[in-house]
């Protein structure tokens, strides 16, 4: 395995506090269904634990913040009963696309003409239901809903089993988090693995093809192989030399499948005050640029953790800031819910997805109009010797952690049936 990086772990990375507390400034949490993440995790002696779930969320709107437990979000019951009926309509449609093949749906043509943001225009009528859609779409996909093909939104909700699975904490994807953090699961593969199977800062800069098998190269030298599996971001799949080059298909898949852009911040105090208020250190706006916001302390932690989301357009403005003004900027949005105690952190730190060179943004790809029609099918097709693996690879959990792992045993079963034929 050649990783260009100089840790495992890809779009999971963890990060420790002066007081030797880890808390995951990536991808960090596992819930039901995720049943390989699961798995793996505990066949590698990772525990899990529930996300902190216990008080009352906050709506920021209007100027004004607005406490609410259950399903109501804090807003009006027209609006609530609104975005229901919107839910069950997308969720429906859903459930018409083939996980296997999105470009076969029905009216697929038509789904993929059009974006999110024109399919909620239509079916929610109230600015206020377009603002909360707005900010789901952007807390999922760290993407602006005019840039998803709705045929890509519903194949994503089919992928993750609902929009309530891919938002809700207890009982969805923010169910868990890893006990070490969710890096803990790849440091612990890597070392089962040994140095001789993992190596690192091997970035590859060419695969080559021909009839007896592949040569891989980089500035580190050269490795030749049977079959080649690979597992990185879309975004960088271009910066490989093939030889024989991609098809001009493949690569105009990889053109239309851009990264979101997200900034992920987390401040640590001496307790997790807010509890005190009876609040979960849930909050979300539709106006602060920290749009969304949760209680990231660790398990048995004395001390207290909040975490938040710079995304899309706010995550693009804000990388754009000098450091201490993005700080400054994230410990407004979490006095603005929180109170004035929370612009006086210990710590404070964020990570800018879009600057990791291998990686080049998060949470994973979307596709935009008109891209799984045309190109889908080659998602997952090999080229030659080469397949395609990765967390935007996967029929089920596409994007996530369980997605990833999914991908690479079916990139495996590939080439055991190519080494079989």
């Amino acid at each position: 395995m050649l990783e260009a990086q100089d840790r495992v772990g890809g779009r999971t990375l963890n990060h420790t506090f002066e007081d030797g507390t880890a808390i995951e400034i990536g991808g960090q949490w596992v819930g039901p269904t995720q049943d390989r993440l699961y798995a793996l995790a505990a066949e590698l002696g990772v525990e899990h634990y529930p996300t902190w779930d216990e008080g009352e969320n906050l709506l920021h709107r209007d100027g004004r913040l607005i406490r609410y437990t259950g399903e109501s979000f804090g807003l009006p019951p027209h609006v609530i009963a609104e975005l229901g009926l919107a839910q069950w309509r997308l969720d429906r449609l859903a459930r018409s696309v083939p996980l296997e093949a999105p470009w076969s749906a029905p009216k697929a043509d038509r789904l993929d003409g059009e974006t999110a943001a024109s399919w909620i225009r239509r079916n929610v009528r109230t600015a206020l239901g377009r603002a909360f859609m707005r900010v789901v779409i952007e807390a999922v996909f760290s993407a602006e809903p005019e840039d998803i093909s709705m045929l890509h939104f519903l194949f994503y909700l089919h992928s993750g089993g609902s929009l309530d699975l891919l938002t809700r904490t207890g009982g969805g994807a923010q169910e868990s988090r890893f006990v070490g953090g969710s890096q803990l699961v790849s440091i612990r593969l890597a070392e089962r693995l040994g140095d001789q199977v993992v190596r690192l800062g091997r970035p590859v800069r060419a695969i080559g093809q021909g009839e007896g098998g592949t040569v891989v190269s980089g500035e580190w030298g050269s490795l030749e192989a049977g079959e080649v599996v690979v597992a990185v971001a879309p975004a960088v799949i271009g910066r490989i030399a093939f030889d024989p080059p991609l098809s001009g298909r493949r690569t105009h898949l990889y053109a239309k499948m851009p990264p979101g852009y997200v900034i992920k911040c987390s401040a640590r105090y001496e307790r997790p005050f807010w509890r005190d208020a009876g609040l979960s250190g849930q909050a979300g706006s539709a106006t602060h640029p920290l749009a969304v916001t949760f209680d990231n302390t660790p398990d048995g932690y004395e001390g207290g953790v909040l975490m938040g989301f710079l995304e899309g357009a706010h995550g693009r403005r804000a990388s754009a800031l000098t450091a201490a003004a993005r700080r400054d900027l994230v410990l407004d949005g979490f006095a603005t819910y929180f109170g004035e105690q929370a612009r006086e952190p210990l710590e404070y730190v964020d990570q800018d997805w879009a600057e990791e060179e291998w990686i080049r943004g998060g949470y994973g790809a979307h596709l935009g109009p008109g891209t799984w029609t045309h190109y889908g099918h080659l998602l997952r097709e090999p080229e030659g010797r080469i397949h395609w693996a990765g967390a935007e690879t996967s029929a089920v959990w596409n994007g996530y952690m369980d997605g990833a792992i999914r991908s690479g045993e079916r990139a495996a079963a590939e080439i055991l049936a190519a080494g079989a034929a």
